[in-house]
């Protein structure tokens, strides 16, 4: 998939701005006309690049606190993808997070850390109560003194984990509801907004794409584990057999140059930092006495000053790399806006490349997955699903200009559109959010899905 990667810098909106457009000061009397039509060329900009002509996302730059907070909670990612079994485990659960990846997996090319946000509930108040849950939890099961030290330093490190990821996670809420309001005002009605405050939650996922280093460094501490424990040593082999030669050490040959496989996000909208890369020290990730530099943080500059996301545009047939400051949010279309806007939205087709030249680069984002209730019913009324989202199958006669047949999209369209499952086989007139969403799991993932082994 060489042909036509380009570099995509998304039209950028300051935070000051969206809070604006999204609030009724622009309606009133007494607001300068000046600002007024400043204002809404931003808004009529902020439709066309998430509308069928552009590219499905944009940025937002200047929202408080996102330097501190992204400072903070990114480089977690990595060390929580790389701590022992037991004490992730306990981590997790003192900070209220799970995974949504099978974490055993020790080829895994994702390490993903997930909670639900609830709207109704302030930052504040979610912050108090989760530092209250951790200090008593921490209390518990106290073993011998080098025990204790270890996990002492780990909570240490770990402290600010649950309250980070839920402050972070409000910030891209407020940015998403703010949106949401915007479309709504271009679209006609309130649905968008309406959607997303019915859900109650978001989801958020504080996500470690992995080096060829960090899969080096779990696969020698279970073996060192598994040294020291030789019953359990030989269960294990038996047991993780599969998983080291199966289906998913095949589906790395396949796609070796991607961390996150092509795919639309079927939610409202998705919210995402910039990512934080790591490049550790060779002289400490490798030595022979087998001590692993696990702990290293320091953001690594992008290697070709890009995030490697990449997106396809249908109306340019091509692969775009995203690239943004380290201090925006970046928001992407989910299938969920399209259909509830008619289309006047465009989801948007990404995946997430990795460098092929620096194979111990490894990449920590942070994800809110904003969504409607699992009840929202969809309807297919006045809604074109598209040829670019249906495996471009469209009748020689149509007309429609957003209908992009398949001869149009050449090798590079046909090629992504036999990976990524069609909308329109996901997809019926009046189908819930929680059914399109099982539908589309299951065909992304599912023993029988086109992607079944993307992680």
């Amino acid at each position: 998939m060489e042909e036509g990667v380009g570099i995509l810098e998304p039209y950028e909106v300051r935070f000051s701005d969206l809070m604006l457009l999204s609030s009724n000061k622009v309606s009133s009397p007494s607001f300068p006309s000046e600002e007024i039509e400043r204002l809404e060329s931003i808004a009529r900009s902020v439709m066309e690049n998430l509308g069928p002509s552009g590219p499905g996302l944009l940025t937002i730059s200047g929202v408080p606190n996102t330097s501190r907070l992204r400072r903070t909670l990114l480089p977690l990612a990595r060390r929580l993808a790389l701590l022992d079994v037991d004490d992730r485990k306990r981590v997790l659960k003192e900070h209220d997070l799970g995974s949504d990846v099978p974490l055993k997996n020790l080829d895994r090319s994702v390490s993903s850390f997930a909670m639900q946000l609830k709207y109704v509930q302030g930052v504040e108040r979610m912050s108090s109560k989760a530092g209250h849950e951790g200090n008593d939890n921490r209390n518990k099961d106290r073993q011998c003194p080098l025990l204790e030290e270890l996990r002492d330093l780990q909570d240490g490190e770990f402290k600010n984990l649950g309250n980070s990821f839920k402050e972070l996670g409000f910030c891209m809420m407020e940015v998403g509801l703010c949106l949401a309001r915007i479309c709504d005002r271009a679209v006609g009605g309130q649905e968008l907004e309406q959607s997303l405050l019915e859900s109650c939650t978001a989801k958020g996922r504080l996500i470690h794409y992995h080096s060829t280093l960090d899969n080096f460094i779990l696969k020698g501490t279970a073996e060192r584990q598994q040294s020291t424990r030789r019953k359990s040593n030989q269960q294990s082999i038996k047991n993780e057999g599969p998983h080291a030669t199966g289906n998913e050490a095949g589906s790395c040959v396949n796609h070796s140059n991607l961390w996150q496989q092509w795919h639309y996000d079927y939610g409202i909208f998705t919210v995402l930092t910039a990512p934080w890369f790591i490049l550790p020290c060779h002289k400490q990730a490798t030595r022979a006495n087998g001590c692993f530099c696990m702990s290293c943080d320091q953001e690594h500059p992008s290697p070709s000053g890009h995030s490697y996301l990449e997106i396809y545009d249908p109306n340019k047939n091509n692969i775009q790399m995203v690239k943004t400051s380290s201090e925006s949010f970046i928001v992407q279309v989910g299938e969920s806006a399209d259909i509830l806007s008619k289309g006047k939205l465009r989801a948007n087709l990404h995946s997430v490349c990795r460098p092929a030249e620096l194979a111990d680069l490894s990449r920590e984002t942070f994800v809110v997955f904003l969504q409607p209730a699992w009840s929202k019913t969809f309807s297919l009324s006045n809604y074109p699903i598209r040829s670019s989202q249906s495996n471009g199958q469209c009748s020689a006669e149509c007309t429609d200009k957003t209908c992009i047949r398949e001869h149009e999209h050449g090798k590079l369209g046909q090629e992504l559109h036999e990976i990524v499952p069609p909308l329109s086989s996901r997809l019926k007139d009046g189908m819930t959010f929680a059914e399109f969403s099982r539908e589309t799991t299951k065909q992304y993932y599912g023993g029988s899905g086109l992607q079944s082994k993307r992680f």
